[in-house]
């Protein structure tokens, strides 16, 4: 199943930093969830974008993970020659993760 039939994201862009959350619509997909979108998962789905570390921060209390990567935008928005540098693109093709529970 694709990762956004049970979850949905937001994320945001600070320089050439990328923050996506995944947040389930149940809590009790959570559990689920974590175990299958790893920050090594997300990096190696996002290789060829991503060229820095991935760091994966838990928040049960509302069902979501937050993904941090670093060198992820080209250079940042403001520096990059790229028509899509914004972080915003890449919660879309995160929900489109092939996940099995």
């Amino acid at each position: 199943m694709k990762l956004k039939e049970i979850a949905h994201s937001r994320t945001g862009d600070k320089g050439n930093i990328s923050n996506v959350s995944v947040i389930v619509y149940e809590m009790g997909d959570y559990e689920k969830v974590k175990k299958s979108i790893t920050a090594e998962r997300v990096k190696e789905f996002f290789q060829e974008i991503v060229k820095g570390d991935v760091i994966r921060y838990e928040l049960p209390k509302i069902g979501a993970l937050n993904f941090v990567m670093d060198n992820a935008l080209g250079g940042g928005v403001t520096r990059s020659l790229s028509l899509d540098r914004h972080g915003k693109s890449l919660s879309s093709a995160l929900m489109d993760m092939e996940i099995v529970l």
